[in-house]
This record gives structure tokens, C-alpha cells and sequence, in this order.
């Protein structure tokens, strides 16, 4: 699991270095107005927040940064993500999981790595996101599984194998 988040954050960091200032900061009409840079803070805040609250075993994720250096700067976010990548390898533990809902709080009993598997799920969604902004960049080369779920690329490497 571990391997697969640091190579899906890895993905991420190689379309950023593909990337120009303006580009990720430009709101982008097929992401409501949002920029790729908002997206990918929106990555690296949920992985920060489980990994830096990781020693005091509870995480939420509501109350995350909002960091406008991560969304407004490459070089940031990029070394943010490295550091994800070098941080995450953990041993598992009981965690909790605070959000608040329609103004009640709600608390779940979770575990460091469901939580990283919901990070790496959210992740994947986020560069699906991405992608679609970024399929108005010709110049940009994506990975074909920048974007798409583990279990779906090998669903469709077995429909190849298959012929399907």
C-alpha cells in the first residue's frame, strides 16, 4: 500500500514539474472555476493532517491548513508531496476521526491505514479531477493511470490478457 500511494504521489509530482506557474494557478472552466493548484493542495492537506496528527492518534481533516502558498506555488507543493512520500511509512494504529456534520460532531473509530487507503482513494480522485484540466494542455504527458483506481487498471490489464 505504502509503494502504491508514494508512486500515485509521484504521478502528481511528475505533471506539476510539466507544469508552468501560470498554468496551475489559472482557473480552469472544467473544474467550476477551481485551479489545479487548489486540487493538489487539497491532496496534500488530508495526507498532512493524517500524518502529523498520526502521534497524537486522532485526525481531522476538517480542520486542515487551507495553505494559498500550496496552491499559489509549485516548488511548495512539490516539496510537499515529497515529503508525503517520505513520511507516510508508519506502523498501523487505532485512530480517531473527528468531523463535523450539518453542525453536529461526529467521531469514527478508525486505523492509520484505513485512513491511507482513504487518502490514497482521494488522492485518485483528485488527479481524475486534474486530468480533465489537463486534457486542454496538449503539451502535458500523462501517465495512463494518472487519475484511475488501482483495482480498475487491473481490471482493464485483464481484459487485455483477455482479450476482451
Amino acid at each position: 500500500m505504502i509503494t502504491t500511494i508514494k508512486n500515485t504521489v509521484q504521478e502528481l509530482i511528475d505533471v506539476l514539474a510539466q507544469l508552468n506557474t501560470q498554468e496551475y494557478i489559472r482557473p480552469e472552466i472544467s473544474l467550476s472555476n477551481a485551479t489545479i493548484g487548489q486540487h493538489t493542495r487539497h491532496i496534500i492537506e488530508l495526507f498532512q493532517c493524517l500524518i502529523n496528527e498520526y502521534s497524537l492518534g486522532t485526525v481531522n481533516y476538517d480542520k486542515r491548513k487551507r495553505n494559498k502558498e500550496i496552491e499559489n506555488n509549485l516548488s511548495v507543493a512539490v516539496t510537499a508531496l515529497q515529503e508525503i512520500q517520505n513520511d507516510i511509512n508508519q506502523s498501523n494504529k487505532e485512530i480517531v476521526v473527528h468531523y463535523e456534520l450539518a453542525g453536529e460532531e461526529v467521531i469514527i473509530q478508525s486505523n492509520y491505514y484505513r485512513e491511507l487507503m482513504y487518502n490514497l482513494e482521494h488522492c485518485i480522485h483528485h488527479q481524475a479531477l486534474i486530468k480533465v484540466a489537463l486534457l486542454n494542455m496538449p503539451h502535458i504527458r500523462i501517465n495512463d493511470t494518472f487519475g484511475v483506481a488501482p483495482s480498475t487498471i487491473k481490471h482493464r490489464n485483464l481484459e487485455i490478457q483477455l482479450g476482451s
